[in-house]
């Protein structure tokens, strides 16, 4: 083995002295280097720490503090000859960006504050204010008018007083009065073709606060006034809508409520998980559709109690509906009598639909009747989707993975424990309303009446079907008949 004298030193266990002396000087030139590159690292990343730290407290406190929580906009429209005139109170304290001239603890500066309440007007109410005249977006709209008005203040009962409130004289310059407790009333114009033309508004105001509610009244030529009340950004809304942009619109909400109502679709599935023939399920599908029909009908009318604890015993009734069907299904279910449970659960879920229905009836305008059957196309419509994708599924699970009474009992268990939970859930917040009897007045005994007519012509109508398709001794009571 050859060795070098460097190999020697190192094996004899000595190190020779100019050895020593470059191990050392380059020790101490990387240890020189490691300092340099912490002091590099020190002064790159802590700075950046704090920025990141500075930046996020500043929008956690802009968040804690500076969006309100709860704004309301109080608003009304008017077409007048040709121009449509926009009236609108909003809190001063949702407009953020805005620093509007103070004096002494947070008073506002009243001579100094006009230019300031129009900037504030266009910044966040007009521009993001679209109105359409028919088919054509309206331009810009000059600002007729703007003040400042006290919290008190209850001119926006009406329009008339509205209007005559913004045209009166304008707080005193010396009032005390804090910039967060004031309110921004202002008046736009906006150049029209006809005050009978059909409008439609888009108030994107859901940037104002954390929960923004939108109250406008619409008040056409024809004095028929349209009350809207809209909770964050509504979208388009055509304030005098015709049948067909009705239905559009409501079919489109049933679709996607019966696809967002978890409840719903477990009720379905339960329904289905038996009976996958189409036979059998156009009876059950039917009945179910005919019978929620009627109650949201009804309930849509104003035929529904109005206390607080009846909402509640729905959601509790609705899940009810679910854990019966399951256990049903794991038990063993009949299709001759599926449809008349299925039609008696419907009518319960059918109130359901009216509760998620009653505050998407203002867009009805004066076709509430068309509005209601396509809101329950549109829930037919998602039913259909649901069943095209449900029954492929469930074939291929009973004949490839799980036989088909194993996999029924199995599903119906999940979903009868998901409903038990529910059911007690929904039991606990009924049980916190106090059930009051209603008084007997003329008016309750008229809709006792009217819901015993309702009931007597079902009854009619079941006895004709299970007459009718029923089992072979109904078919032989009809022929005998």
């Amino acid at each position: 083995m050859v060795t070098t004298k460097a190999s020697r030193h190192f094996l004899h266990g000595r190190i020779h002295p100019s050895f020593a002396k470059e191990g050392t000087s380059a020790r101490r030139q990387i240890s020189s280097q490691k300092l340099e590159v912490k002091w590099l690292l020190n002064r790159a990343v802590r700075p950046g720490f704090l920025f990141l730290f500075v930046f996020l407290s500043a929008c956690l406190q802009t968040l804690a503090h500076d969006i309100p929580a709860d704004i309301t906009v109080q608003a009304f429209l008017k077409p007048e000859g040709r121009t449509l005139r926009f009236l609108i109170r909003v809190p001063l304290k949702a407009m953020r960006d805005i620093e509007f001239p103070k004096r002494g603890p947070g008073y506002l500066d009243m001579p100094r504050v006009d230019e300031y309440l129009r900037d504030a007007a266009e910044q966040w109410i007009s521009n993001f204010t679209e109105i359409d005249e028919g088919d054509t977006r309206l331009p810009k709209p000059t600002i007729a008018d703007a003040r400042v008005s006290l919290e008190s203040d209850k001119s926006f009962a009406s329009y008339d007083q509205a209007l005559a409130h913004v045209a009166s004289p304008r707080l005193p310059d010396n009032i005390d009065l804090y910039w967060d407790q004031a309110m921004l009333d202002v008046l736009f114009d906006y150049p029209i073709q006809s005050d009978r033309s059909e409008f439609a508004i888009h108030p994107a105001f859901e940037r104002l606060g954390l929960r923004v509610v939108t109250v406008l009244r619409f008040m056409p030529p024809s004095g028929v006034v349209r009350a809207f009340e809209f909770l964050g950004d509504p979208g388009l809304v055509r304030l005098d809508p015709r049948w067909h942009q009705a239905a559009f619109r409501f079919v489109q909400l049933g679709f996607f409520h019966i696809l967002e109502g978890t409840d719903h679709l477990l009720f379905l599935f339960c329904l289905i998980i038996p009976f996958r023939r189409f036979r059998a399920l156009v009876a059950i599908v039917t009945s179910f559709t005919v019978a929620h029909s009627i109650t949201l009908i009804a309930s849509a009318f104003n035929l529904g109690p109005e206390a607080l604890w009846f909402p509640p015993l729905i959601e509790t009734l609705i899940a009810v509906s679910i854990l019966y069907m399951a256990l049903e299904n794991i038990v063993g279910s009949n299709a001759g009598r599926r449809w008349m449970i299925t039609f008696g659960f419907g009518l319960v879920h059918g109130f359901g639909f009216s509760f998620a229905l009653r505050q998407t009836l203002q867009f009805a305008g004066s076709h509430l009747l068309t509005s209601l059957l396509s809101f329950n196309l549109g829930v037919e419509l998602g039913q259909l989707l649901v069943l095209l994708l449900l029954i492929p599924a469930l074939e291929f699970l009973f004949s490839r993975v799980v036989a088909e009474r194993i996999g029924t009992i199995i599903l119906s268990t999940m979903v009868a424990h998901t409903a038990w939970h529910w059911m007690m859930e929904r039991f606990d917040r009924l049980r916190q309303f106090q059930f009051v009897w209603p008084t007997l007045t003329a008016a309750f005994m008229l809709w006792v009446v009217r819901w015993l007519i309702v009931i007597v012509v079902l009854a009619g109508l079941l006895w004709l079907v299970r007459l009718y398709w029923g089992p072979a001794p109904a078919r032989k009571s009809r022929e005998a008949l």
